[in-house]
């Protein structure tokens, strides 16, 4: 026989379901569990205090209502707050029916909820304020689709699961689905990828990419303006969260407490997280037990380096799309020698290509021998923040102080951002790092001077010849 705290809360769902769209009905109430009944206090179970936040301010008058209807004047709700599935919050809060809702006393108290829908909102660090129906740009590459990404015995498990998990997110075995592998495998082409595949799947669900570090400096700003509430609640909208570069999580202890949560509460109501990192979760340092433990709870599948025929079929796909035409002795010696990773798989057929345009030769095997020969020495040994500005220096006819000096000349400030570009595309150093090496500025100038060279580069074919020769010579050097 059906326990009786079960049967009232079935009840109430099947009248709730009728009265509100059947998204939110899966979304906030599935996921709740009813826990017990006594003296017409109904407890239920809900995975986040957002969650209840949520529940009160949205579903506030359906639920009295239909509680009312089961259980009488008088009926009260219990939430049973649960944060972790290893851990329950003891902490329980009462709302009570019909009167004006209060914390059990002696309990400690949820702060007041956030408002949200008609004029009131969360503020969404992706630029569009608001919440009736939540509106966020996906920041997602069109380019990074599942058609693009090659596959091969390197990434074959990988993409397979990407590709259940864009059918169904939230509802496959990997969730999380944490993708991991050395710099330059498709790491982030294929988490994208599934994120394409989503909202062209269900357009109505809200998926976000985020890179680790950006990720960490809105919640620097969320807290030092006192917003963390505001960011919190934004990212456990989420349905399809992907979090590039887990790894620079490390060492920032609040940081992980916070991505803890949110990543709790959307594991427990069904969102899909997808996750990269440079090496599996067992190999992590920095990063909090608790959160490693749950970065095991789905798949962990690692990208691995191309094979010979994986490194052919990219090239001659990146040849096709391009509507190129180059000899296949040329293909298959590119394939032969370029072997660490994609990136620089395609970086020596664009290094190939501008050679032969700018110096107006064919593309021919000793052509190739000559560039890849120096290539592949040189990606032997990464290059040097100094060595990127030297040779842009060099490039522009430049001193290396005047390109460190703070001058705004136009022609000093794009070289200087060339170099900033360089370093971050080619050395491991942080934004930061890479600012204070050149010129002395702060992260939030190398990251602008990264989007300035990227959006030229898509606009301006004389800049994009220049950058073209500069990353020439970088190889060559």
């Amino acid at each position: 026989m059906m326990p009786e705290h079960v049967a009232v809360w079935n009840s109430c769902l099947e009248i709730i379901k009728d009265n509100i769209p059947s998204v939110s009905f899966k979304t906030w109430f599935l996921p709740i569990k009813p826990l017990k009944l006594s003296n017409k206090v109904l407890t239920i179970q809900v995975p986040s205090p957002f969650f209840y936040e949520y529940l009160e301010e949205q579903y506030i008058d359906i639920l009295r209502s239909t509680l009312k209807k089961e259980l009488g004047t008088g009926a009260k709700l219990e939430y049973n707050v649960v944060m972790d599935k290893e851990r329950p919050d003891k902490q329980s809060y009462t709302v009570a029916y019909p009167e004006k809702s209060k914390s059990v006393p002696g309990n400690k108290p949820f702060p007041m909820p956030m408002s949200i829908g008609n004029d009131k909102s969360i503020r969404n660090p992706f630029v569009i304020p608001g919440l009736q129906k939540l509106h966020v740009d996906p920041q997602l590459n069109s380019e990074y689709t599942f058609g693009n990404f090659i596959e091969g015995e390197c990434n074959r498990l990988v993409r397979s699961a990407g590709i259940a998990v864009s059918s169904k997110p939230g509802g496959t075995a990997f969730n999380p689905l944490f993708i991991y592998g050395n710099s330059g495998l498709g790491k982030t082409h294929l988490a994208q990828a599934i994120g394409i595949q989503v909202k062209e799947q269900y357009p109505q669900k809200i998926v976000l990419y985020v890179t680790s570090n950006k990720f960490i400096t809105q919640f620097t700003e969320a807290t030092r303006k006192n917003n963390q509430n505001d960011f919190i609640h934004f990212y456990q909208m989420i349905d399809v969260l992907i979090i590039d570069d887990v790894q620079e999580f490390a060492g920032k202890e609040k940081t992980q407490n916070t991505f803890f949560h949110i990543f709790n509460h959307l594991q427990q109501s069904g969102k899909q997280l997808i996750l990269t990192s440079d090496k599996p979760p067992v190999e992590l340092k920095g990063l909090n037990q608790r959160l490693l433990s749950r970065f095991k709870w789905g798949l962990a599948a690692e990208l691995q380096t191309p094979d010979f025929n994986t490194r052919l079929a990219i090239l001659r796909h990146k040849i096709y799309k391009e509507g190129l035409s180059i000899p296949d002795d040329v293909i298959n010696f590119v394939a032969q020698h370029v072997k660490n990773n994609v990136r620089e798989l395609e970086g020596s057929l664009i290094s190939l290509l501008a050679q032969s345009t700018l110096n107006k030769k064919e593309i021919t095997l000793d052509l190739a021998k000559n560039l890849i020969d120096k290539l592949v020495v040189n990606t032997k040994k990464e290059l040097s923040i100094e060595k990127i500005q030297q040779t842009v220096c060099n490039h522009f006819n430049l001193q290396i102080a005047v390109l460190q000096s703070k001058t705004r000349k136009r022609e000093i400030v794009q070289a200087r951002q060339i170099a900033m570009y360089f370093s971050k595309n080619m050395t491991k150093s942080s934004l930061a790092a890479i600012g204070s090496l050149i010129g002395g500025k702060d992260h939030a100038t190398v990251l602008h001077a990264c989007k300035t060279v990227i959006n030229l580069l898509e606009t301006d074919k004389k800049f994009k010849r220049e950058v073209v020769e500069i990353e020439r010579k970088l190889f060559i050097a």
